[in-house]
């Protein structure tokens, strides 16, 4: 459990440097970037929002399943508990939004700009909220079109960030079951993505650094106790013998 805990916290720690980042520069979120970078970091978030985040959570089990080489029944295991904790991670993020009820960055901007009121606007139904945006943007040729619908579209609470709990969530899973396999590529693209979708949830204007922050101690607490669930029900995660010899007979560029 050490090892995991340690690989885990390593793990939070570099996902945390964005929204430390964030705080210790002052940085306030204000539309206006550069469109073809927000439509780039669009994308990323896209691949978490529903339904993609179905088909991302598919592809990265299989992948996992396939570095591991597991047998069925403990693959099927592994398969239940990643895409378990994925689930209670989303289910997590929905209760503590209803309870906190923070209003998203765009939002505030709404407000401040097209004279929106926001306990007014979350009294409101998702499809009516949608069609709230719509109206207000409607005359405003400075924001594109695609970035009027993601808003329309994503008209919930801001804290904490479920798109940074999917990705962080899966980021350290990959980390803790793939590092004893030496999969650094993998890690470390999958780390990559999720720094992408993090850093798309603040300058889409839909969270805030703590509503990222948060979202990442809650992967963190997940991830750790799932892959412990893992190793101690589905089979060790350090390379198998024959394997071993396969993965050093490639290093020695045999």
């Amino acid at each position: 459990m050490l090892q995991i805990l340690r690989r885990t916290t390593a793990g939070m720690l570099l996902l945390m440097i964005i929204p430390l980042v964030v705080w210790a520069t002052g940085w306030r979120w204000q539309p206006g970037e550069s469109d073809a970078v927000l439509r780039v970091l669009y994308w990323m978030t896209e691949t978490v929002t529903r339904p993609w985040g179905t088909l991302t959570s598919l592809l990265l089990s299989l992948w996992v399943l396939w570095c591991l080489r597991f047998r069925l029944k403990p693959a099927l295991l592994l398969l239940v508990i990643m895409n378990a904790t994925i689930l209670t991670g989303q289910y997590t993020k929905s209760y503590i939004k209803d309870q906190v009820q923070e209003p998203r960055p765009y939002v505030v901007w709404l407000e401040h700009n097209h004279g929106l009121d926001d306990r007014e606007f979350y009294s409101m139904t998702r499809k009516e909220r949608g069609q709230r945006v719509d109206q207000l943007l409607a005359s405003d040729r400075m924001l594109p079109g695609w970035l009027k619908r993601h808003w329309a579209f994503e008209t919930g609470f801001a804290f904490p960030s479920g798109h940074t709990l999917f990705a962080a969530s899966w980021a350290l899973l990959v980390l803790n079951l793939l590092w004893p396999r030496r999969r650094y590529v993998t890690i470390a693209v999958v780390g990559v993505w999720a720094g992408a979708v993090m850093a798309s949830r603040l300058l889409l204007g839909m969270h805030w650094p703590g509503d990222l922050a948060v979202a990442v101690a809650l992967s963190w607490l997940l991830v750790s106790f799932a892959t412990w669930l893992a190793q101690r029900f589905c089979g060790p995660l350090t390379l198998p013998p024959e394997e071993r010899k396969e993965v050093a007979q490639r290093e020695n560029g045999l």
